[in-house]
């Protein structure tokens, strides 16, 4: 027994400060993109390396992060340097258009409504639905429940019943095997459920959009809470949470 202690001290405290102390991610990690349409000559690079279609030169240069791979190829082809990758991993919204960077400020997510607020906050349940994803995103959400991370400690956690849940969380395009459950997960969680899209495919599709055997996405559901990525990285999931809960990082 006494090995464990001594063990357990040399190991220390492994769980990460946020969100009173930002991470430190890998500069590898390319983060939110920033775009700069007066930089733009439209000469279709980008878009032309988007692997879906996630940019738009109609009306000016457009973004749709809610598309979006993140994997800077737009960035590598454009040789103005209008689209360049900032490293902020803080990516969540609460409304989809919002996700469509234009050159405005990027609008992070906002709390729930009062009403609502004040039933979740400090206690939200979700059942997660892997609604024909790859496994990437929904790899990311699990790790939240690990020490590093402890998504507990903020009373935020996955359970095994929709009928046990404050809210539904998506990860996958939406195929046509899982649609039927994961409206019939959605109609079982009670009222007021909240809503929470997460990774490119269950926001929009992604590389699946459009696919006779895919949904695009959960969008039918009106999402409370968009997670971009593919995947998000975990800090960034645990960061659209603690903002839909009023709760994120406010130095």
């Amino acid at each position: 027994m006494i090995q464990h202690i001594i063990a357990r001290l040399r190991q220390g405290h492994r769980t990460l400060a946020y969100p009173k102390v930002m991470p430190q991610l890998p500069d590898r990690y390319p983060g939110r993109p920033d775009i700069d349409p007066a930089a733009c000559d439209a000469c279709g690079a980008c878009a032309a390396a988007c692997p879906t279609g996630a940019i738009s030169l109609e009306n000016g240069l457009a973004l749709d992060l809610g598309r979006c791979l993140f994997c800077t190829d737009c960035a590598a082809a454009c040789p103005r340097t209008a689209i360049r990758f900032t490293g902020d991993f803080r990516l969540a919204v609460s409304h989809r258009e919002a996700l469509v960077l234009r050159g405005q400020p990027f609008e992070l997510a906002q709390p729930l409504p009062p009403e609502r607020l004040r039933l979740f906050k400090r206690s939200l349940k979700l059942r997660q639905v892997s609604a024909g994803g790859c496994n990437a995103c929904e790899a990311d959400t699990n790790v939240l429940g690990t020490l590093v991370f402890d998504l507990g400690r903020f009373g935020i956690q996955f359970v095994a019943s929709p009928r046990h849940a404050d809210g539904v969380l998506v990860t996958g395009p939406v195929t046509q095997n899982m649609r039927l459950g994961l409206e019939k997960t959605w109609h079982a969680a009670p009222e007021p459920r909240v809503g929470i899209a997460v990774g490119a495919c269950a926001i929009s599709g992604g590389p699946y959009a459009g696919h006779a055997e895919a949904n695009d996405g959960c969008a039918a559901f009106l999402p409370d809470l968009y997670v971009p990525g593919c995947a998000p990285h975990p800090w960034t999931i645990l960061d659209g949470l603690l903002r839909l809960l009023g709760r994120e990082q406010t130095g």
